[in-house]
């Protein structure tokens, strides 16, 4: 019904035809009632018996009967308004009447009331799954959102170029999704993870400002946050940056702007707060840490050094202190202790502050100074609960920042009507690889290491190659990564000598990333960028509790599209073509 998009009551007294979905009929007789539905709201229909030919069509209408109704606006009875709609004050009565298309008995609810139908149902009728009112206004939403992204880079300067689908494989941390070559057999094209080499390569280029809503895919896993195979960032790069500072600075004011005016959010901090890695790590046992609320964890390791309990005779020791949770149950703290087992943890001590006294089962084993000092660095009151992690520094954090935004979830610190942003910088330029057991990459050779060539030729031993920080920077909003960044390697010395540094030679460079060293031969100039996941972003200023939820066609949570039936079986002739065997699995 296009004339939803304008004030109805202008059409008062004047003879309009309207077209949609009927979204249901109730006959009363001597008259007959249709709600009619489109992508912009519901109008009422009143069909009268003075009209034999439309009231006798309106009596066969069935949910989701396609029609076009044409007829005088007039305004309703006062006692019979609805004030629930938009359109409740007004109606239209019918004097003509068409059927455009019949319907089927949904399989699904196409109302936001009523039954709610399952996932996998609603994602293999997707298309009637859209008609929902919610999906309508999640559809022009997203759509109301890129302009907001487009107009913000464009009127910064920022030039839109559209980069390859089909290129190579690069390194950005996911598996690749493969395409054969049909014209040179034994050989495969990549979807790119990412625009990484191509934006670079513009900068080379000489474009100074670059932009694009990128379309990017990635073999992993999906879970509540993250969608399978495809998804879009914001990607951009900027020349002539040598400091992260310059890229933050240029895209925060477009992150608040979509909190405050778009999202309708309140921002905890006008300031976006700046954390190393390291700190994010010590402090909240993760690189994303949700802000809307404190409970860091606090260092005891050095308090506790000359304990006598054995249990915090260990390398690290820390606390959480959660505020009110002497009101936690033993069961609700056998559910919490549970969860640090499955992290690896081999328990979960604790003492509770109630009526001025330390409740706990360890409390015999410390010294009275001891829980004094306890008390006094994790600021616990009566009221309060104190839970401690005691192991190999890296488990502790690990296991008391899961725990953190669990006991906030359970009393109901993360607010979704705030927004908590910062950015945590200087990554780790290396890391080591638990699952090959060597050093490697960080994240991926494109970041420019901290000190550049210098810092690499100094860094000689395993713990001085550990050292090395890179020049990166993730965007972090309510505990979710939404933008990674960084300033880029684009010096061919570095590059090469950031591979040597792990025992790879330049022949190995060449192979893999020839296309950009070679351009950085040529007069590449500093740059740095970043990319936001839009998705992630659009998910949270929404409220949307799952990523599915606001894209038109997802795949479902084992990566399969109901709807279209993929992934699937091809023709033999097809596999031929792009010399491919297809080998069973046992």
């Amino acid at each position: 019904m296009r004339t939803l998009s304008i004030d109805l009551k202008d059409f008062l007294g004047k003879t309009v035809t309207v077209s949609g979905w009927v979204n249901s009929r109730r006959d009363h007789g001597g008259l007959i009632f249709i709600d009619l539905r489109d992508h912009k709201g519901i109008i009422q229909l009143v069909v009268t018996p003075d009209t034999a030919e439309a009231f006798s069509l309106a009596e066969s209408l069935r949910d989701e009967f396609v029609i076009t109704a044409t007829g005088k606006m007039r305004e309703r009875a006062e006692e019979l308004k609805n004030p629930n709609i938009p359109t409740g004050d007004i109606e239209l009565v019918v004097s003509e009447l068409s059927l455009l298309n019949k319907s089927e008995t949904p399989p699904v609810n196409t109302h936001d009331d009523g039954p709610e139908t399952g996932e996998d149902l609603r994602l293999r009728y997707r298309y009637l799954d859209l008609r929902r009112p919610s999906m309508q206004n999640l559809i022009s939403r997203r759509s109301e959102y890129y302009q907001i992204l487009r107009k913000y880079m464009t009127d910064r300067e920022f030039i839109e170029v559209p980069t390859p689908i089909l290129a190579n494989s690069s390194p950005e941390g996911a598996r690749d999704f493969l395409v054969p070559s049909r014209v040179h057999p034994g050989k495969f094209y990549a979807l790119p993870q990412a625009p990484q080499q191509f934006k670079q390569l513009l900068m080379v280029g000489g474009v100074p400002r670059y932009f694009q809503i990128a379309p990017c895919f990635r073999d992993e896993d999906p879970r509540a946050d993250r969608l399978y195979g495809d998804f879009y960032q914001l990607d951009l790069e900027m020349a002539f940056v040598d400091d992260g500072e310059t890229v933050r600075r240029e895209v925060e004011p477009l992150i608040k702007s979509l909190a405050v005016d778009f999202g309708g959010k309140e921002l905890i901090s006008e300031e976006v707060l700046r954390i190393s890695y390291k700190e994010a790590m010590e402090k909240y046992g993760t690189d994303k840490p949700d802000l809307r609320f404190e409970m860091p964890l606090i260092e005891l390791t050095e308090a506790l050094s000359g304990t006598e309990f054995k249990v915090f005779q260990s390398p690290c020791v820390k606390a959480l202190c959660v505020k009110g949770g002497a009101s936690l149950t033993r069961s609700q703290i056998d559910n919490f202790t549970d969860q640090a087992r499955k992290l690896g943890a081999g328990g979960l001590a604790y003492i509770i502050y109630e009526n001025g006294e330390e409740k706990s089962p360890i409390a015999k084993f410390l010294k009275d100074s001891e829980l004094a000092e306890i008390k006094k660095l994790t600021g616990a009151a009566d009221g309060d609960a104190v839970f401690f992690g005691a192991d190999a520094r890296e488990k502790v954090n690990k296991v008391l920042g899961e725990l953190r935004i669990s006991f906030a979830e359970h009393f109901g610190l993360r607010d979704d009507s705030k927004v908590a942003l910062l950015w945590v910088v200087d990554f780790p330029f290396y890391e080591y690889n638990d699952g090959e057991k060597k050093i490697d990459f960080g994240h991926n050779p494109f970041s420019m290491p901290k000190g550049g060539l210098a810092a690499l030729e100094a860094a000689k031993t395993d713990e001085e190659k550990l050292a090395l920080l890179a020049d990166q920077y993730d965007m972090v909003m309510n505990g979710c990564e939404i933008c990674s960044g960084a300033v880029r390697n684009h010096n061919p010395e570095i590059m090469l000598k950031a591979f040597s540094v792990l025992g790879y030679d330049a022949s190995y460079v060449e192979e893999r990333f020839g296309g950009m060293l070679n351009a950085f031969k040529f007069g590449a100039p500093p740059h740095a960028g970043c990319a936001f996941g839009i998705d992630r972003i659009f998910m949270i200023l929404t409220g949307a509790s799952n990523i599915r939820d606001i894209v038109a066609f997802p795949k479902n949570g084992s990566g399969v599209d109901l709807m279209m039936g993929s992934p699937s079986v091809v023709d033999e002739d097809q596999l031929t073509d792009a010399h491919i065997a297809v080998v069973e699995d046992d």
